[in-house]
C-alpha cells in the first residue's frame, strides 16, 4: 500500500482540500505541520492514486511537496484512526418546532455505540469501504445539522433526494429520522455499493443508484414524477456541481440542504438557487472554512 501524500500552505489548504476531495472519494488524512504547512495524504495501491499532473493541477501556487512512502504493516489501525465517531447534537426544544428530534451518532463499525445519556440519540453505523467518509468532515456534519433542524421544523418528513451520496450516511441519517422514500444518487459505482450496504446494517430503506449529474436527468425534481408530499433534496457537493445543479432542475423542492461549499462560496451558491429556482435561505450553518445552506421556497 502506498500514502501519497501532498503538502501545502496553511493559508490555501482548505480551497486545495476541496478540490483534492474530488480526486479522493475514499477520504483525505489531515496532518497540520509545525512549519505552518498542512499535509494531505491517500492511501492506495499503485495506479489506484491521483497523479502526479493532478496533483500539481489541484495544488497550484500553494504546492510545497509531493512525497510518497511505502505504508507500514499497521496501515489498516491508522487508517481506522482516520474514521472517528461524530456526534451531532439534536435541535433545542423552541417555540414553532414540530417535533423533538433527537440528535445522531455516527461511527464506523470498530467503534463502540455512545455512552451519552440524557438524550435520545440515533445510532448510525457507516463503513466508508471506497467511498467518501463516515460523517467526520465539516461539511458533512454541517450538513447533518441542518438536517435535524429541518425535520423539526417540518410538519412530517416526506421523500428525501440525497444527491452524491458517498458512504450514504446523510441518506441513512434521513431514513432513520422518518423520511420516506429516500433515494441516494452517486456517479461513483463503489459509493452506490456503500450505501446499499450501509442501508442494510442500518436496517433502513435507501434505494441507492447512479446517476452522472452531468449528463443524465435528475428524477423525482419534474412535478409528474414527484413523490407524493414534501421533497428534500441534500446536496453535499462542491460549488462547481452545486451551481450545475441549479440550472438542471427543472423545479424547485420543498428543501434543499446544500455542502461541500466554502464559506466565501455560500453567497454566490445561494443567489444561484434564488434566482433560479427561488429557493430563500432559511439558515447557514459555517465550521472551520466550509459553509452550508438550508433553503426552501417558504
Amino acid at each position: 500500500m502506498i500514502r501519497l501524500a501532498l503538502r501545502v500552505r496553511r493559508g490555501q489548504a482548505e480551497i486545495v482540500l476541496a478540490e483534492l476531495l474530488e480526486l479522493a472519494p475514499s477520504g483525505v488524512e489531515e496532518v497540520q505541520l509545525e512549519d505552518g504547512t498542512v499535509e494531505y495524504a491517500v492511501y492506495g495501491a499503485p495506479g489506484e492514486l491521483p497523479g502526479l499532473p493532478d496533483l500539481n493541477a489541484v495544488a497550484g501556487e500553494a504546492l510545497v511537496e509531493i512525497s510518497t512512502s511505502e505504508t507500514p504493516d499497521d496501515w489498516h489501525e491508522r487508517w481506522r484512526q482516520f474514521h472517528r465517531p461524530v456526534m451531532i447534537d439534536g435541535p433545542p426544544a423552541r417555540r414553532g418546532a414540530a417535533r423533538r428530534v433527537p440528535g445522531l451518532h455516527v461511527r464506523p463499525p470498530w467503534e463502540a455505540p455512545s455512552a451519552q445519556t440524557g438524550q435520545e440519540l440515533l445510532e448510525i453505523v457507516i463503513d466508508p469501504g471506497q467511498a467518501f467518509g463516515t460523517g467526520g468532515h465539516d461539511s458533512t456534519r454541517l450538513c447533518l445539522a441542518l438536517l435535524l433542524e429541518l425535520t423539526a421544523c417540518i410538519p412530517a418528513p416526506g421523500a428525501l433526494l440525497d444527491i452524491g451520496g458517498g458512504s450514504g450516511v446523510l441518506a441513512i441519517a434521513a431514513a432513520q429520522l422518518g423520511f420516506a422514500p429516500v433515494l441516494a444518487l452517486d456517479h461513483e459505482l463503489e459509493s452506490v455499493a456503500a450505501t446499499a450496504q450501509n442501508a442494510a446494517v442500518n436496517a433502513c430503506a435507501v434505494d441507492a443508484r447512479r446517476l452522472d449529474l452531468r449528463v443524465e436527468e435528475l428524477p423525482w425534481l419534474e412535478p409528474a414524477g414527484r413523490p407524493a408530499g414534501s421533497l428534500v433534496v441534500l446536496a453535499n457537493l462542491l460549488r462547481p456541481l452545486l451551481l450545475e445543479l441549479a440550472e438542471k432542475m427543472p423545479s424547485p423542492p420543498d428543501h434543499l440542504v446544500a455542502g461541500g461549499l466554502l464559506r466565501h462560496e455560500v453567497d454566490e451558491v445561494a443567489a444561484a438557487f434564488a434566482e433560479r429556482l427561488g429557493l430563500r435561505e432559511r439558515e447557514r450553518r459555517e465550521s472551520g472554512e466550509w459553509g452550508a445552506l438550508w433553503l426552501s421556497e417558504r
